[in-house]
Formats: structure tokens, sequence, C-alpha cells
């Protein structure tokens, strides 16, 4: 029996490009079919790499908006996947889908597919920043695609949000949470907005049109999230994202854990046998390139011995903490010993604590989370 592995498929459809977002993606479909046959290639080329029989225990249809694609097309990737793959039978399988791309019977289709976690684009339920941030939807819609989602039998729904949006105030944030903790969801994705190069909305705050928040208002807005969804039963394990109880994401801790992964389409990455690799980001060199040579592969390195500790050190103080009896058990004990100071020092300033074997960063720690991992590695 081999290891357990996740896979990736990044489905880079979409109906409008959203002024803050810098993942590849398309508005148009013209070549979805040639995408379809170059992605069945590309199973074939990981599967010829996967010398072990491994088991795929997670999968995430992310993008683009795969949902927009409709359950024909998802169905006829996930049928591909469970033949070319050995797919456990407890995977969790998501969907990524924004409010106003999918219908009742939409989300019933991909329920019956076996995809068992949805995951929504809201953002924000306020029209005013939806509106800013370039969104299709309106709050009701957003309100309504989360409903059906949970009246068509999916249990395990999160949906994505953003706050430091320009002109948002601490009373409308607070506003989205309490609506977010209304509705039938298990995981809340909260995440700062980040500025990203190469969108409108990057440069529209170097234009000096559009201003944010700064880095105090930014660190208030992300602690006041911590204990209002916390004091509302949510449970955060990683920097932005928050559960009740089972309901972490099996998928993102795959990464966080420093386990391995396969990543399929254009701009998807992998992680294998302490190799990452990449793949080219435009469609038509992505088709181009697997009908030539069976791959996508734009890039790739080895991981040197500090490397995979500093990214093992890296992830896990993002998420659920760094385990040291794991830890030792693959990098020994030298770097503990050689950062105690640091560590103590970080201990004493009420950043991280120590508990049973493992070191979590606090509440003030997660919202300097960047400048403690510069600080450590």
């Amino acid at each position: 029996m081999g290891k357990e592995i996740s896979l990736y498929v990044h489905i880079p459809f979409c109906d409008h490009k959203c002024i803050y977002c810098d993942f590849y993606s398309i508005i148009t479909q013209e070549n979805r079919n040639s995408y379809i046959s170059a992605l069945e290639k590309e199973i074939h080329y990981v599967k010829s790499l996967l010398a072990v029989q491994r088991k795929i225990s997670t999968i995430f249809f992310g993008g683009g908006t795969p949902s927009l694609m409709g359950p024909k097309f998802i169905g006829e990737i996930l049928n591909y996947i469970h033949k070319n793959f050995n797919v456990t039978e407890s995977a969790e399988i998501t969907l990524e889908t924004n409010p106003g791309t999918v219908t009742k019977e939409d989300f019933k289709e991909f329920k019956n597919l076996g995809i068992n976690r949805i995951s929504i684009g809201v953002q924000s339920f306020h029209d005013k920043d939806l509106k800013f941030l370039t969104r299709i939807h309106d709050r009701q819609t957003a309100i309504n695609s989360i409903r059906q989602a949970a009246e068509s039998g999916f249990e395990n729904v999160n949906l994505d949000l953003i706050f430091n949006l320009p002109g948002q105030t601490k009373k409308e944030w607070i506003e989205n949470l309490k609506t977010a903790v209304s509705l039938p969801v298990k995981h809340i994705s909260a995440y700062s907005l980040i500025l990203e190069r190469g969108t409108i909305l990057n440069k529209l705050v170097l234009d000096g049109k559009v201003k944010i928040g700064d880095d105090d208002y930014d660190a208030d807005l992300y602690e006041t999230t911590i204990d209002f969804l916390t004091q509302s039963g949510f449970r955060q394990y990683e920097v932005s994202n928050f559960c009740k109880e089972g309901y972490e994401c099996k998928h993102n801790l795959a990464y966080w854990d420093h386990r391995e992964y396969v990543g399929l389409g254009p701009s998807a990455h992998s992680f294998l046998q302490g190799k990452r690799w990449w793949n080219f980001s435009s469609l038509k060199m992505y088709i181009d390139k697997i009908e030539k040579s069976g791959n996508a592969v734009r890039g790739e390195e080895k991981l040197s011995g500090n490397e995979m500790l500093e990214e093992f050190v890296m992830l896990a103080l993002r998420s659920k903490g760094l385990n040291l009896n794991v830890f030792k058990s693959k990098f020994g004990n030298s770097w503990l010993e050689k950062k105690k100071k640091i560590l103590d020092e970080l201990k004493s300033g009420g950043m991280i604590y120590f508990t049973g074997d493992f070191i979590k960063l606090t509440k003030k720690g997660y919202s300097l989370c960047d400048e403690i991992l510069l600080k450590i590695i």
C-alpha cells in the first residue's frame, strides 16, 4: 500500500476577471474540449510518475470558476481520475464555485458525482464591496447559493470572505461575519486583501486612486475576526481558516503538513519525492506542450534538506503548530537548539506558546505571522 497524496485540478475558465484576482483564468471557453483532451494526457503522465501505488485522499477543483463548466464537464474529469487513480472511498472532493453560476439542480448533480465539499467565493455580503471588486453577484445571490448548496445535501460548505477592503468599516466587517455564521456553513476562510502585482486593483492603489487601511487597521480587523469566529463556535486551524469541529479542509491540510500533492492543468504546481514542478500558465501553451511531450512542465526544482526543513516549519506554524516529535524524526535536533534563543524571545513576547509537543502561534502571533517566520527562518 502506497502513501496517500492529494490532487489539484486547475480549471481556468471564468466568466469575468475580478480586479483583485491574480490566479490564472480566461474568459473564453473556446478551448474547453482541447483542455479536456490535454488534461487526460497529463493524467497519464502523472500516473507514470507514481511508481508506487498511491491513493488519492483529496481532490480539489480550483480556478477560474470550475462550477461554471457544469456537472457534465466536471463529471468527465472525475471519471477519468477514477479510471486512472486509486481514489479512497472517503476522499474529500472539493469544488470551487461563485454565487450566481450554479443552480440548485446543478448542486444536486455535483453532489451525485461524488463531490462532497463546496467552496463558495462570497468575499463580502455588502453590495458596495461586491460592486467595487467587480463580482458578478450581489448579497442575496450569495446567501441563496449557500442555502441551495445546503438544501442539495452539501453538509460541508465553505465560504470565502475578504477584509480590509477600501472604505470597509469595522462595523461592516463584523456584519459580514454575523451573516456568515448565521448561514449553513461549516468552514470560513477569511483573508486580508492582498495587492498582487499585475492586477487592476494594485495599479489603482499605486496610482493613488484607491486607498486601503494601514497595517494596524488590518491587524485590528484580523484579531476581531479571530475573536468573533472562535466565540461563534469556529476553531482557527490556520492563519486564515476557521471551521466547526471536524470540518478542516483536508486538501489544504496536505499542503500545510508538507505532504505530497500533484497539480493538473495550466499554472498548477506539484510536490513529489522532494521535487517541485509547475506547469505553463497559458492554456494554449499548456495544450501545445502536452500535445508535443505529454506534460506541460515549465520548471522544476529539487529541494535541499535545509529548504525542506524551512518549508516544514513555515507551513506548520501557519497552521496547527510545529509538532516537535515529527520535526525531530525528520530533521534531528540541531536546528531547534540553534533557534532556542529566538524561540524563547518569541515566547516571552507572547507570540508563541508551547503545549505538549507543539509550538503554536498565539492570536498576537498569527497577526504577525510573516514577521515571525522571517525571524525564525
